[in-house]
C-alpha cells in the first residue's frame, strides 16, 4: 500500500484553475479514447483499409502516451514540455503523411511519394525543434522557423497541387473527398503549429503572436488534427464498404 501511495505522490495534483494542465489531461483522454475506437473497429473492415485504421490508432495512441508524460512534466515543472512534444511529433506527423499514401495507394501512389513527404515532415520538425529549444537567441528562432516553414509549405504544395493531388483526382469519389478533407487539415489545422512556434519564440513576429498560450494552442491543435485525421480515414473506410 505504501508503494502505491508513493507512486501516486510522485507527480503533484493538478490545480483546479490550471487550464493549461487541463488541456494536457483532456488531450490525453481524448486521444486514448480515439485509439480504442480505431483499434476495436479494425475487424469490421477488409484488409484494404485495416492498415489505414491501424495507423490512425497508432497516431492517437502514441500521442496519448506522450500527453500523459507531458501532463506530468507540466504539473511538476510548470514549464512547456518542448522535448516530449517534439518526440511525439517526430513519430506521429510522419505517420499522418503515411495516411496520404495509404488512401492513394489504389490510385497508383508510390512509396517514393510517401518517403518524400516523411522526409519533409522530419525536416519541418527537426528544424522547428532547433529554433524552439536549441538556438533560442538572436536570429536563431526566425531562421530555423523559416526552414521549418518551407518544409511545411512543400507538403502543402504536394498534397494540394502536386502528384498527390493528381492521384486523388484520378481516383475520384470518396477517395478524392477524403484526400481533400485531409488537405484542409494540413493547411488550416497544421497552421496552429507555426502560430504556437511564433508565440513561444522571439523574432520579428513577437508583436503579433507573443503572449499567446503556446501549450494550449498546441494541445487543442493536436487533439483536433490527430483525431480528425483518423476520423476522415475511418469515414472513407465506412463509405467504401
Amino acid at each position: 500500500m505504501e508503494k502505491i501511495l508513493s507512486l501516486m505522490t510522485v507527480v503533484p495534483a493538478m490545480a483546479t484553475d490550471d487550464y493549461v494542465g487541463f488541456t494536457f489531461f483532456v488531450g490525453c483522454m481524448a486521444m486514448m479514447a480515439a485509439s480504442a475506437f480505431f483499434f476495436l473497429s479494425m475487424s469490421s473492415f477488409d484488409n484494404k483499409w485495416r492498415t489505414s485504421i491501424l495507423v490512425s490508432g497508432l497516431i492517437t495512441f502514441i500521442a496519448a502516451v506522450h500527453y500523459w508524460y507531458m501532463r506530468d512534466y507540466w504539473a511538476t515543472n510548470m514549464t512547456s514540455p518542448t522535448f516530449f512534444r517534439y518526440v511525439d511529433w517526430v513519430l506521429t506527423v510522419p505517420l499522418m503523411c503515411v495516411e496520404f499514401y495509404l488512401i492513394l495507394k489504389a490510385a497508383g501512389a508510390t512509396k517514393q511519394l510517401m518517403w518524400k513527404m516523411i522526409f519533409a515532415s522530419i525536416v519541418m520538425l527537426v528544424t522547428g525543434y532547433f529554433g524552439e529549444a536549441v538556438y533560442t537567441t538572436g536570429s536563431g528562432p526566425a531562421v530555423w522557423g523559416l526552414i521549418s516553414g518551407l518544409a511545411y509549405f512543400w507538403i502543402v504544395y504536394e498534397i494540394w497541387m502536386g502528384s498527390a493531388s493528381k492521384l486523388a483526382a484520378a481516383a475520384g469519389g470518396a477517395v478524392q473527398a477524403a484526400h481533400k478533407t485531409l488537405c484542409w487539415f494540413v493547411l488550416v489545422g497544421w497552421a496552429i503549429y507555426p502560430i504556437g512556434y511564433m508565440a513561444g519564440t522571439e523574432g520579428w513576429y513577437s508583436g503579433i503572436f507573443g503572449g499567446l498560450p503556446m501549450d494550449v494552442i498546441y494541445n487543442v491543435g493536436d487533439a483536433i488534427n490527430k483525431i480528425g485525421f483518423g476520423l476522415v480515414v475511418y469515414n472513407l473506410a465506412v463509405s467504401s464498404k
